[in-house]
């Protein structure tokens, strides 16, 4: 991910994006970033300063602005409508720090006095049920755009648009790897959502008739994708699942429960297959696609540290 000549990109290194933080003050914790971080990211307080206060201070200004634009637009159709939401999604790889990332801006773009409500939705919700995938015989392509019940997420991001109160969402439960039958996030007219998952930046070939096609995408308005080297990405999958064994896999009611017990070299060779077969494929087909999509993105490298901004010229 280097510029060239024609790059729609403006590039960053990490100095350089450091100093765009101005005058914005540290909001967060120590104690309140580490109960923000998943299993095995390694995100400090450095890091916050360096990456995520400037990167909150861009939103703030975007959201001030689009909130004018709205305003504008209003008065020109002879409207007093109320404000709508600004959506952020938030796209990469499994085992990239997407989950921490989105958790921490939440946080961060809550304490700006302007828009103070801030809510996180990811996209794993809206994951078919695991009955259903079985029964479609895809079950083992969770993740893979397929495995996702498209029309309520588009139903779901068309209500947030539209300023509908109270819109829900489905819950995903990481721990019996399925989607909460009787159990729904409720939505309320965000001033901010962050919408976080896997292949949110994906858009399919325009229809040859002109038709109208939606797509998760068209309801953002910013974009933001993690990026790393795919042998990197393995390395963090294979030492998270590791991690793993020990705690979320070693509750008895984990749907990987059988994994808990499995020697360092079976766990290694299990999560080496699982990535070479799955998250690796979903990488290469679907997710690593869309990263030209994404207004920002943030490169990691091997240390976990983001060393790279790219953010999209206006």
């Amino acid at each position: 991910m280097r510029p060239t000549d024609f790059s729609p990109y403006e590039y960053f290194a990490r100095e350089e994006w450091a100093k765009l933080r101005a005058d914005t003050p540290l909001t967060l914790t120590a104690q309140e970033l580490d109960a923000l971080k998943s299993l095995n990211d390694r995100v400090d307080m450095d890091e916050v300063v360096a990456i995520y206060l400037p990167l909150s201070r861009l939103l703030n200004l975007y959201v001030d602005a689009t909130q004018q634009l709205f305003r504008a637009t209003q008065k020109f159709l002879g409207k007093n409508g109320t404000k709508v939401p600004y959506i952020i999604g938030m796209a990469g790889s499994v085992a990239v720090g997407k989950s921490t990332t989105a958790r921490i801006l939440q946080a961060l773009l809550a304490r700006w006095p302007n828009h103070p409500k801030v809510d996180l939705v990811t996209t794993d919700g809206f994951l078919l049920p695991n009955a259903t995938l079985e029964r479609e015989g895809i079950l083992d392509r969770k993740g893979f755009p397929e495995s996702y019940d498209l029309p309520a997420m588009l139903r779901f991001l068309t209500d947030i648009k539209a300023g509908v109160r109270h819109v829900t969402a489905p819950i995903y439960s990481h721990l019996t790897y399925d989607v909460l039958p009787d159990v729904r996030l409720s939505i309320d007219m965000p001033d901010i959502l962050l919408v976080e998952g896997l292949n949110v930046l994906q858009a399919g070939r325009p229809p040859r008739d002109g038709a109208a096609i939606p797509y998760v995408s068209d309801f953002f308005d910013f974009s933001v994708y993690m990026d790393a080297d795919e042998e990197v990405l393995r390395r963090w999958y294979i030492d998270r699942f590791l991690q793993l064994r020990s705690t979320a896999f070693a509750n008895p009611k984990s749907y990987f429960h059988r994994y808990a017990t499995l020697s360092d070299e079976d766990s290694r060779e299990t999560a080496n297959r699982i990535w070479e077969t799955i998250n690796l494929v979903n990488l290469r087909e679907n997710v690593l696609p869309t990263r030209q999509r994404a207004d920002l993105i943030l490169r990691k490298s091997a240390d976990h540290v983001i060393h790279e901004v790219a953010l999209r010229k206006l």
